[in-house]
């Protein structure tokens, strides 16, 4: 699962606020601001919802591994 740092970072590479990742993701903006917060919502499915919108964008999550966790652009953007 993604981590609450990758989502605040996966945003800032996007240049997206909190409210866009909600509306792309369809899942309320408190409860991305709860998840940014580190504060895990009970529900996996918002979670994967997140994720999903921000792999859609172009984001790639790398695990934490080898050289610790972070994100990644896939291609840069238009």
């Amino acid at each position: 699962m993604i981590t609450s740092r990758q989502i605040r970072a996966a945003r800032a590479l996007l240049d997206w606020s909190q409210q866009q990742l909600a509306d792309k993701a369809i899942v309320s903006l408190n409860a991305v601001a709860r998840l940014e917060k580190g504060i895990v919502d009970s529900r996996t499915s918002t979670l994967l919802a997140i994720q999903k919108a921000l792999a859609k964008a172009g984001i790639e999550f790398l695990d934490a591994d080898q050289k610790g966790e972070g994100v990644r652009l896939k291609s840069p953007r238009s």
